[in-house]
């Protein structure tokens, strides 16, 4: 009786966990920032992407031919 006391008591801790996830509306001001944005600088991340498929030769489809060093 004493484990289940145990374990139904610990199983409404760890869920109760989980009850406050989610983002308020009174939250939703700061998460609209740009600078909280997943890409805030996309020529930053083109030129990383350049760098990352001239480096790793797997960019097909383009239509030119290098040896990985991003030199054509």
């Amino acid at each position: 009786m004493k484990t289940i006391l145990i374990t139904l008591l610990s199983t409404c801790f760890f869920l109760s966990g989980c009850s406050s996830l989610g983002v308020q509306p009174w939250e939703r001001d700061l998460l609209a920032r740009e600078d909280m944005a997943l890409d805030n600088a996309p020529l930053d991340s083109a030129f990383d992407d350049h760098i990352y498929f001239s480096k790793e030769a797997s960019s097909g489809g383009q239509g030119f031919s290098g040896g990985g060093c991003g030199c054509n």
